[in-house]
């Protein structure tokens, strides 16, 4: 009786623990998928924070791109005014200049009668003057009037050489010189030193300087000087020539035409 309970004992404590044992290996299975199923948890939100960071990582260098293009544009955008500016300047210039440019034929228009009129003005002017340097100012004349119908100067060139011309005869104004020529008288001609005191007087002195003679504006002839006069004519001309000091001299004027 006792051995049959002892067998028996035995054989319930196997059961239990062969019991117990498959208890453990049920329960062991649930606990091992909850631990795989975290690990992949875990693992999936690596993945995923890698990728939010990546992401993240993007969106900086985008924005800062886009930072740099904004500023970029903002540059672009004033270089762009800046130029327009310039270019609207230019346009003005241009068009200023265009202006000028259509304006020459209406210029020239007015120019060329202009100094065709100089030239006739000055022409007069000389055969009206003193008669002294007659020969070189009336060639000066003629050679003015030649160079109004040349096609090869241009209109720039003549305008200059006829102001040329007039700043000669103004010159002439305040011109104390003294030049040798002939001078007619009685049909005979005689060798003479012509003295002109600017515009004001015009006398002529023989070379033996016995003889001397005014010119006179209003009858176009030559008027002799009283002897007394030749000492000091003698005197303006050295002076003119620079082989004398300079000294006060006196001499007679033509008498001032009365205005009409």
């Amino acid at each position: 009786m006792s051995k049959v309970s002892n067998r028996t004992k035995i054989a319930t404590a196997l059961v239990g623990v062969l019991a117990l044992a498959s208890s453990n290996l049920v329960v062991a299975d649930p606990l091992t998928d909850v631990q795989k199923a975290d690990s992949m948890i875990h693992a999936d939100a690596a993945a995923s924070q890698k990728n939010v960071d990546k992401y993240f990582d993007q969106a900086q260098d985008m924005l800062f791109e886009y930072g740099s293009v904004a500023d970029e544009r903002e540059s672009l955008k004033s270089y762009n005014d800046y130029v327009a500016s310039l270019v609207a300047d230019q346009q003005k210039t241009m068009d200023s200049i265009q202006n000028d440019i259509n304006g020459v034929d209406k210029l020239r228009q007015g120019v060329v009668p202009l100094m065709f009129k100089m030239v006739e003005s000055l022409e007069q002017f000389v055969q009206l003057d003193l008669p002294f340097n007659s020969e070189i100012r009336a060639n000066r004349v003629k050679e003015l009037k030649t160079l109004l119908n040349t096609a090869e100067v241009t209109l720039a060139e003549k305008y200059r050489l006829i102001l040329d011309a007039y700043s000669i005869e103004r010159e002439y104004g305040s011109a104390v010189a003294v030049n040798q020529g002939k001078l007619t008288l009685d049909g005979k001609e005689v060798l003479v030193d012509f003295f002109n005191l600017g515009r004001v007087a015009l006398y002529a002195q023989s070379l033996d300087q016995k003889t001397g003679w005014m010119y006179n504006p209003q009858t176009k002839g030559w008027d002799k000087l009283d002897d007394s006069y030749l000492r000091e004519l003698t005197k303006g001309i050295r002076i003119a020539r620079k082989q004398g000091a300079l000294d006060l001299f006196a001499l007679p004027i033509p008498a001032a035409e009365t205005a009409q």
